[in-house]
């Protein structure tokens, strides 16, 4: 077979269009633009390799590679790559550059986060709470300003159907009572318009009890459950204001709340900080608990004894590997696995809007303080520079909202040539804001973690369902 048979050249965008990683022994490519996943083998890789390193000519790059391997093996392979380019699952092209880089001339708002309590039952070190100190003022959100809110979404969401209230905090069970009425309030007034709210609840765990377990229960709302991990690690920063332990307390509850449902509907959400960088064993335990549904996110502090510093990235990469093995072993044990980071869609992943321009905050997503000011969403509120209305009279300053929807993966420069851009939607603003000043600068350090999570999570699911592989 001659180089003729498959043409001088091979044009592609390399650093835009595919990336390549080995996990655990598997080589894997991702076709960027598509989201197309493939298992390569080494020959395959190196052809990749020369390629690249020849921008895409044909000639030199069988002549690189002659000697490692055959003339007829690296011809065939690179024949199979331009079918797969053909066939519209390698090498695609980004076309959506025009689409979403537009301008929005209306935004619909479909989802509110309620701070109800700027107020907690604990004080937690690493607490992103802290650094505004509620503003300064400890408070609860009224009814009066609860229902304000319904009513604003259910105006401000034009003809979306389905819309989602978060309650957050502080501690929303602090203001437990508000928080049932307002949503007996906000369930009935959305199907008397044809819509319907899905409720969230964010909660330490402290007040739960079985009037809780059967309200949340009753309105089918979701749980996120605060839990760290191991005890030794949950008591070292998640403290009564006195001090006190709260693992031993809020376990039991815990359990009781995920067992009444069916382990469904829930996620227990933890923190790791620098305190226990080997956050592999703190996933581990609470699955060894009985739980189903994990989340344990980086800290985002800065690097002293909470946060990290970038020499601390290569451990938490590995330490990322480790638990992506260990959690495959588990899967093929017959245990069930629901670890948020590791799951990727390989079946086409999230809508496009959303690979786009991530979570909608500013725009479609916004943020409820108890006096009921509009933010972004909670964690700028307390930032009176993020302003943006009130749920009495509005949103008045519109150009906060434009400034959220145009900060997305293409205008941001640190995500254009990104691999990872259209899987975490260019990052958290928050984040961005807190350590470069500007929601137009990913957080680097994140960045890096989510880049590895992504790597781990495409390897999880090709390994834990390999008929998926497109």
């Amino acid at each position: 077979m001659s180089v003729q048979a498959v043409g001088k050249n091979f044009t592609v965008y390399w650093s835009r269009d595919i990336h390549k990683f080995m996990l655990h022994g598997t080589r894997v490519l991702l076709d960027v633009n598509s989201g197309s996943v493939h298992i390569i083998d080494e020959l395959a890789w190196d052809v990749l390799e020369a390629l690249e390193q020849c921008r895409g000519n044909v000639q030199a790059a069988v002549s690189r590679l002659i000697g490692k391997y055959p003339a007829e093996e690296i011809i065939e392979v690179i024949r199979e790559l331009q079918k797969l380019k053909k066939e519209g699952s390698l090498f695609t092209s980004d076309s959506q550059v025009e689409e979403w880089t537009k301008e929005e001339k209306e935004y619909l708002v479909k989802s509110l986060c309620l701070n109800v309590a700027h107020d907690c039952n604990m004080r937690c070190g690493y607490c992103f709470a802290a650094k505004i100190s509620f503003g300064g003022k400890r408070e609860l959100m009224s009814l009066e300003v609860g229902q304000k809110a319904i009513d604003f979404l259910l105006e401000q969401s034009g003809s979306r159907i389905h819309l989602e209230v978060d309650y957050f905090g502080g501690e929303p069970l602090l203001n437990k009572g508000m928080v049932q009425e307002l949503t007996r309030y906000g369930a009935e007034k959305a199907a008397r318009r044809g819509k319907k709210i899905k409720f969230t609840i964010t909660t330490n765990c402290l007040l739960i009890d079985d009037s809780f377990i059967r309200f949340v229960n009753d309105y089918d709302m979701q749980v996120v459950l605060s839990l760290d991990g191991r005890q030794s690690v949950h008591d070292g920063v998640r403290c009564t204001p006195g001090g006190g332990r709260t693992y031993d307390t809020i376990l039991p509850r815990m359990l009781k709340l995920t067992e009444s449902r069916n382990h469904d509907n829930y996620y227990v959400r933890g923190t790791y900080t620098r305190k226990n960088m080997d956050f592999s064993k703190d996933v581990l335990h609470l699955f060894d608990l009985g739980f189903k549904h994990v989340s344990l996110e980086p800290v985002v502090a800065p690097p002293d004894q909470y946060g990290f510093s970038e020499e601390d990235i290569p451990p938490l990469e590995a330490e990322y590997e480790k638990l992506a093995g260990e959690l495959l072993k588990r899967h093929r044990k017959g245990q069930d696995i629901d670890f948020f980071h590791f799951n990727v869609d390989l079946d086409g992943g999230v809508c496009i809007p959303k690979r786009i321009k991530g979570c909608g905050a500013g725009f479609e997503y916004l943020a409820v303080t108890p006096d009921g000011s509009l933010f972004p969403c909670h964690q700028f509120a307390g930032m009176d520079e993020f302003i943006m209305g009130d749920v009495f009279r509005g949103i008045r300053n519109t150009a906060i909202g434009r400034s959220f929807s145009s900060a997305h993966v293409y205008s941001k420069e640190a995500c254009r040539d990104c691999w990872a851009r259209f899987l975490c939607s260019g990052g958290c603003h928050a984040n961005a804001h807190e350590y470069s000043g500007t929601i137009l600068e990913p957080y680097s350090i994140a960045c890096s973690l989510q880049k590895k999570r992504l790597e781990c999570g495409i390897w999880f699911q090709l390994k834990k369902c390999p008929n998926k592989i497109v």
